[in-house]
């Protein structure tokens, strides 16, 4: 009786900020993602929750925005936890089938455009809209040929709340210990005025971005939602659109299906 062999796994890691996301790819299916605030881990806790058992594990593809410190404690996680180096994703012309019209590639964000990636493969042959909630608000249109033709980056809600809080006196003061929000457009104290303008605006941000786009391709596009921020807007935004939590892991997936780059070290 033949004995059946393990299917190599790969491990696809999303740094953000703040938090880390990851999620594993097993005979070309990508499991459930996982979440967790990585702000104050070591190196350990980045082998223990994030590498795992690496049993079966061939390759760890990662992408980053976070702090090049932060990204060394992860390489030094998986080469020491499973004898892997891992692959860092850098933003180049052309990319998991998507090609970006910036002049210069290296100033996106490698996690735009691997979200990108991610987006281009599920619209097949339809144009998309990337909207990113995170730190800051991503805004990003990929054509039906995979062209990325830019984007747009405004702060998330949280962003804009903490400048107000920080940056002026009076509305911080009178922030404090007021009623948080409770329905409508029109708030009844400071605080929970600031929630409701900062995430409205973010939702009249991303109806904008979608009416441009379909004036730009003159049809609408296939608008994908994704990021942390995103499931407190959705009620808010009056596009069409769906919410799709790992859209970079999947990125992420696409990528490992094509042929290896010299990996970037941390």
């Amino acid at each position: 009786m033949s004995r059946r062999t393990e299917a190599p796994v790969v491990l696809l890691v999303d740094i953000g900020n703040t938090r880390v996301k990851w999620a594993r790819l097993v005979h070309g299916r990508l499991t459930r993602q996982r979440a967790a605030a990585h702000v104050g881990w070591r190196s350990d806790d980045f082998a223990r929750r994030v590498i795992g058992v690496p049993r079966g594990l061939a390759r760890i593809i990662v992408v980053s925005v976070a702090s090049s410190r932060t990204n060394a404690l992860l390489a030094k996680a998986a080469r020491q936890r499973a004898g892997l180096e891992p692959e860092f994703f850098a933003s180049a012309r052309h990319a998991g089938g998507v090609t970006t019209l910036y002049g210069e590639p290296w100033r996106l964000g490698a996690d735009r455009l691997v979200a990108a990636i991610g987006a281009h493969r599920l619209a097949g042959r339809r144009a998309v809209c990337v909207i990113a909630v995170g730190t800051a608000l991503t805004l990003d249109l990929i054509d039906a040929n995979g062209r990325h033709r830019g984007g747009a980056i405004v702060p998330a809600p949280a962003l804009m709340k903490e400048s107000l809080l920080s940056q002026t006196n009076g509305i911080r003061r009178r922030a404090r210990g007021g009623a948080t929000f409770k329905g409508g457009f029109f708030a009844r104290s400071t605080r929970a005025a600031i929630e409701q303008g900062s995430r409205f605006a973010a939702a009249a941000v991303i109806d904008r971005a979608v009416a441009e786009a379909r004036r730009a391709l003159g049809r609408a596009p296939l608008v994908l939602l994704t990021g942390g921020g995103a499931p407190a807007l959705r009620n808010l935004i009056g596009s069409r659109h769906t919410l799709v939590p790992d859209l970079v892991l999947r990125g992420l997936a696409v990528l490992a299906s094509t042929p290896r780059r010299p990996p970037a070290r941390a």
